[in-house]
């Protein structure tokens, strides 16, 4: 009889292993800035894009598109949420360092979308730390990451920085000093608000805005609470341990809430050709409401249709703090 635990699972560990060992962790190394070794392969690892997969991330981002659960643009199949692999590829770090000890701080995300992968296909992901740095007092570390399809296609690249171990209720809110120029999340009272990034869009234009609040039930499953993992996210405990009164949302789930944004108002566009970087600038708390949105920069004719340029950005709704900002930009149809 074959062993179930030898097909590959949904996610990047297996939680049925818990019924044979009591130290999940064995064997990985401790989270600490000095244990980096540049450049840092963190492992292959192939996950199912199963049912419970897109439902789950449907659940905890309260996106229940038909396209994911019926069928979509795609030659009619069902298809997984755009950044649905984002927390796998942040996340691949844990195959060598031990998840539960760290308490990290996302400050930048970057991801490509090519194609989207298809309900019950097999997704290879690989991690590599590329850089590590010291900057304020803190501990940087930088990863590249890829998840490519059975048939060997790129369904998305992953960049992302993260401060390895630090303590977030000291550094949560401080901000960050973002490159280039600097999103403001500031637009004209009187400038045009669409629901569609279509032929006639052009610079200056609101994207209709998405509303959301994350629950601590919402937060915990999307931040591995099935595995078994405790971090600053899922557990109370840990979360008052680094300086947080509750649990904070994970920027990743922030960055799926955007992503979302994107592909509403871009359609299948977003999933081949869109581009999302962000910066974390303050920490989200469950159950604390937020606004994302965004404003076109620029509409350019290239080859294969207009390529759109925005700038994109979080709200806290309780006191209007930009708590998140960055740059995006889709390939969508001239006509």
């Amino acid at each position: 009889m074959t062993d179930p635990t030898s097909r590959p699972w949904r996610d990047l560990t297996d939680p049925r292993r818990a019924e044979a060992t009591d130290r999940l962790e064995a064997g990985l190394k401790e989270p600490e800035f000095e244990n980096l070794e540049i450049p840092e392969e963190l492992g292959t690892v192939q996950v199912v894009i199963d049912d419970h997969k897109i439902k789950r991330y449907a659940f905890t981002h309260d996106d229940h598109s038909s396209w994911h659960l019926t069928g979509s643009p795609f030659e009619g199949k069902r298809i997984g949420h755009a950044a649905l692999l984002g927390n796998d590829l942040v996340q691949l770090f844990t195959l060598v360092y031990a998840a539960s000890q760290v308490v990290g701080y996302h400050t930048e995300e970057q991801m490509w979308f090519d194609s989207p992968a298809a309900l019950d296909e097999v997704v290879t992901l690989h991690g590599t730390y590329t850089e590590a740095y010291r900057r304020r007092g803190e501990g940087y570390v930088v990863m590249e990451a890829t998840a490519t399809g059975e048939d060997g296609r790129s369904v998305v690249r992953h960049r992302g920085v993260e401060i390895l171990k630090t303590t977030p209720g000291a550094i949560g809110g401080r901000g960050s000093a973002l490159p280039e120029r600097r999103v403001t999340g500031e637009v004209p009272k009187d400038a045009r608000v669409v629901d569609t990034l279509g032929s006639d869009a052009r610079a200056g234009d609101v994207l209709a805005p998405l509303h959301k609040t994350v629950t601590a039930e919402q937060a915990a499953v999307f931040s591995r609470v099935g595995e078994y993992v405790r971090n600053i996210h899922n557990d109370i405990d840990v979360a008052r341990a680094g300086g947080l009164r509750v649990p904070i949302v994970q920027g990743q789930q922030q960055f799926g809430v955007l992503a979302q944004l994107l592909t509403l108002r871009s359609g299948p566009a977003f999933l081949t050709s869109g581009w999302l970087r962000v910066k974390f600038l303050a920490p989200l708390k469950v159950f604390e409401p937020f606004t994302s949105t965004g404003v076109i920069t620029a509409v350019t004719p290239v080859d294969d249709g207009l390529r759109i340029d925005l700038e994109v950005w979080v709200r806290r709704d309780t006191d209007n703090r930009l708590i998140t900002a960055g740059w995006a930009a889709v390939t969508v149809p001239a006509s």
